[in-house]
């Protein structure tokens, strides 16, 4: 699957502005193109879009113990409500915990706008400022 991003135009000063994402700081290698990417597929938080430039990422890459099937210690993992025991003991984690501080996008938060059933939920007017 291609990684195509919402705002085009702004793309490239977006992932300049951007802080280390999950993919980065992890080196998981399921990044398009990535060591691990044919084996366990393209991470689910590099691709997910909703989550685009929450706390301040690209993508879902500083949101990602919200996004099932984020790869952690070598294994996929599940639901946010399986895995968030292990998240919050991520030194990632805790990394976009302490820069954030409190601009912070909680799990809960990003579960309500992954889930949400009304499409402008989803629209981000951030995203192409």
């Amino acid at each position: 699957m291609e990684y195509v991003p919402i705002c085009r135009l702004n793309t490239q000063s977006v992932m300049h502005k951007s802080k280390i994402n999950c993919w980065q700081f992890k080196r998981c290698g399921r990044q398009p193109g990535g060591s691990k990417a044919a084996e366990f597929g393209v991470c689910p938080a590099f691709i997910e879009t909703r989550t685009h430039t929450i706390n301040g990422g690209v993508n879902g890459g500083r949101a990602c113990w919200a996004i099932a099937g984020t790869l952690c210690a070598g294994k996929v993992q599940g639901t946010f409500a399986l895995k968030i025991g292990d998240c919050t003991a991520c030194s990632f984690y805790v990394l976009v915990t302490l820069e954030e501080s409190t601009t912070y996008v909680t799990g809960r938060e990003i579960l309500a706008l992954l889930t949400s059933t009304n499409p402008s939920d989803s629209v981000r007017d951030d995203i192409c400022d």
